[in-house]
């Protein structure tokens, strides 16, 4: 029985998972946590891979290790393979008004042609989340930084580098190892996903110089092996491992509520939205991986909970209590800002209060309803691009609660599978360690429970999209 180890190093912690190769069966799991904030230094994710290894009972055995990790965040490097300053991430929005210049740039003066521009050279307009608009922001405030910088990679990139034993006192000429894949260097701002392609050109005008950047590999490429023999995988951004590890395919739109809520679809061509709303990124597995990000999913469920003075179980009940519709309360969830629209300096708001709806259960369930009616929104803009979607697999943490089960099913107007709890990045990277070990991506089980799809008989997404249209 051949072992296969996937690593999640997202925003708030790392996991681990062990699982058999061959049926995917887990076998033991480890996690540590990250510090809070959107800079960190990389090293603490690799304390934090250590402990969850510790935990997780070490990888002696394992034959075959991927990492997946948070998108977009800029790491750079000087010419001895040192970090130059703390890790942006894709939550920090300073660069939001380097993205605007990037886009008016290019277009001239233009915005909309500028937009065009850049959704047809790399599939995505910028905005403040992608590495390419933090390398703008350096170069414009930490010039000296933004000078020293010899190689710049992802998350993803720097750890598996680390774990083929380069990092740590190991010298110039080691930047040569560093890697990545498709689905990564597809969010950087400065990778044609079509084309499959670095242009450098754009590292040019927003960096001022071309640094080294990961050589990227196919999905059934290894980076190496660890210094104990274990073969390494290319790896994967957060949202393409997880459409691995819940076994997504051409047809199928995941749909994610963690701290940011996420669609995304499998597809078999590019995407290339001028309007900005949909991300064209590639996937893991050789076809593209369209997407939609919202900066503001579980944790307005956390923020309503504590106004509500209820825990997240006793929230979603009373958001079940309530009748779909929650009296005509509309929320409109932009609490930290958002990025899908692109509104990074916005505000949530509460719309269509009476003294006859504001109860508990109706402000649970118009929380619950705003962040599913901004994911539904998401899905509307991935079908304007083309992507035929047939199912919805509902994901993440908040996927768990029965009031958001519901409301996707009645406003999503599709089929709903929910997978079983599970570690969905960690899984995928898991999955493509196998298929990096074998040749071939191995079909692993999935346990879910399928949802019907309902119908909106309240007019819960019009009302909501009314509301959000006040923000235009």
């Amino acid at each position: 029985m051949a072992l296969v180890a996937g690593i999640d190093s997202s925003t708030q912690s790392c996991k681990v998972v062990v699982r058999d190769a061959d049926t995917g069966a887990l076998v033991r799991s480890g996690r540590a946590n990250h510090p809070e904030g959107s800079e960190i230094h990389p090293d603490h994710w690799w304390t934090a891979l250590q402990e969850a290894i510790q935990q997780a009972g070490g990888l002696n055995d394992v034959a075959a290790i991927s990492v997946g990790g948070q998108q977009h965040g800029m790491v750079c490097l000087d010419a001895d393979g040192r970090v130059i300053r703390p890790a942006l991430l894709w939550n920090d929005t300073r660069s939001s008004g380097a993205a605007l210049e990037l886009i008016r740039t290019a277009g001239d003066g233009d915005t909309a042609a500028g937009a065009r521009y850049w959704a047809g050279a790399t599939g995505t307009v910028p905005v403040a989340s992608l590495t390419l608009t933090k390398l703008h922001w350096l170069a414009a405030n930490e010039p000296e930084n933004a000078a020293a910088v010899a190689a710049v990679c992802l998350p993803h990139d720097w750890l598996t580098w680390r774990l083929l034993g380069y990092g740590e006192n190991s010298g110039p000429g080691n930047l040569e190892a560093l890697t990545t894949d498709r689905s990564d260097a597809s969010g950087t701002g400065y990778y044609s996903a079509a084309a499959g392609t670095y242009l450098p050109d754009v590292l040019v005008s927003s960096l001022g110089h071309v640094p080294l950047l990961p050589d990227v590999l196919g999905p059934l490429d290894a980076a190496g092996k660890t210094p104990a023999g274990a073969l390494v995988a290319a790896g994967a951004g957060d949202n393409a491992a997880a459409a691995l590890g819940v076994g997504a395919g051409i047809g199928d739109v995941v749909m994610s509520l963690g701290t940011s809520g996420t669609v995304f679809a499998v597809s078999g061509t590019p995407a290339a939205d001028p309007s900005g709303l949909v991300a064209g990124f590639a996937d893991a597995a050789g076809n593209y991986l369209p997407l939609v990000c919202t900066l503001n999913a579980t944790r307005v469920f956390d923020a309503t909970a504590a106004l509500l003075d209820v825990s997240l179980a006793e929230f979603s009940e009373l958001a079940l209590s309530a009748e779909s519709g929650a009296g005509g309360l509309t929320l409109v969830p932009y609490f930290d800002g958002e990025r899908t629209p692109n509104l990074p300096d916005a505000t949530g708001s509460l719309h269509g209060i009476t003294r006859g709806n504001y109860t508990p259960a109706n402000l649970a369930r118009a929380a619950v309803e705003g962040v599913v009616c901004s994911l539904a929104d998401g899905l509307a803009a991935l079908q304007e691009q083309g992507v035929d979607a047939r199912r919805i697999i509902l994901v993440g943490g908040g996927a768990q609660s029965r009031a958001v089960q519901e409301a996707a099913a009645q406003l999503l107007g599709k089929e709903v599978t929910v997978p079983r709890p599970g570690e969905y990045v960690a899984d995928g990277a898991a999955r493509q360690a196998a298929a990096a070990l074998t040749g071939t991506f191995p079909q692993w089980a999935l346990d879910a429970v399928d949802l019907a799809a309902g119908q909106d008989d309240a007019g819960v997404l019009s009302r909501y999209r009314r509301c959000a249209a006040l923000y235009a």
